[in-house]
């Protein structure tokens, strides 16, 4: 098995589709936060900027909750991406970075299915995470950085330390590090220029393909308090999530609510 130490940025590059020729990749043994390393450089990249760290010492997830993670057991990496903007163009963006890595991880041979608003499901369980942050650019464009975080393997202790079960992709873990890498960045390289141009509508029906928990009774959390609970019918073309209860469809935005299942 290859581990986080053979990552190279010119044996990524080696191995990336055309449409990610121009991404720069930068590899770094430690840092605290690929995600906070970029948004501090966005005013200065020259362009699309993979940064991939073999240990995050202080990785997070969405609303500053940590990421707990291991070398050799996950991979986490941040992209950096100038879009047209303004910012509010960029609603859905999350989802969107979520039907890449999972179409990716099925073409690998590892069918996934998406939890709104930014998860990846395998069996059940959490196996990646997405967290996306933006930011303005002089020229009024906007600038995201697209964290992702995933579980190759999931030793006994690090599951304990996690608090909860998740789930793991040995089959990936197997992968030459540097070719899996490639295979993702190439499919998000491509879904973020098209992102940049259509916005999430066209994503839409592939995401709700993926959908894991379609029809499914659920409950909307915020900071642990029920706001509303119905069944899922999957998302709008603005990646909000359509929830059927007493009172009809209702369209739920992200921002910071917990989906779970209803009899969680």
């Amino acid at each position: 098995m290859t581990k986080h130490s053979d990552l190279n940025s010119a044996a990524i590059a080696a191995h990336c589709a055309t449409g990610a020729a121009h991404v720069a990749i930068e590899v770094v043994d430690e840092t605290g936060s690929t995600n906070a390393d970029l948004l501090a450089r966005c005013a200065s990249l020259a362009g699309p900027t993979l940064r991939i760290a073999g240990q995050q010492t202080a990785g997070r997830g969405r609303a500053g909750r940590p990421w707990v993670s291991q070398p050799d057991a996950s991979l986490m990496f941040s992209l950096a991406w100038p879009f047209k903007g303004p910012l509010h163009r960029l609603v859905g963006l999350p989802l969107a970075v979520g039907v890449a890595l999972a179409e990716s991880m099925t073409a690998l041979g590892v069918p996934v299915q998406l939890k709104w608003p930014n998860d990846l499901l395998k069996d059940g369980h959490k196996l990646a995470g997405i967290l996306v942050e933006t930011q303005q650019a002089a020229d009024g464009g906007a600038w995201a950085v697209v964290g992702c975080g995933i579980n190759l393997l999931m030793p006994d202790a690090l599951e304990q330390q996690i608090g909860r079960s998740v789930s793991a992709v040995p089959w990936l873990a197997q992968m030459e590090r540097n070719t899996l890498v490639a295979a993702l960045l190439s499919r998000l390289a491509g879904v973020l220029a098209e992102f940049d141009d259509t916005g999430f509508a066209p994503f839409a029906e592939r995401w709700n393909t993926l959908h894991a928990w379609q029809g499914q009774h659920v409950k909307i959390l915020d900071n642990g308090q029920l706001l509303q609970q119905g069944v899922a019918v999957g998302v709008d073309e603005l990646g909000r999530l359509l929830l059927r209860g007493e009172d009809g469809l209702q369209t739920i935005l992200s921002g910071d609510v917990s989906l779970r299942l209803a009899r969680e």
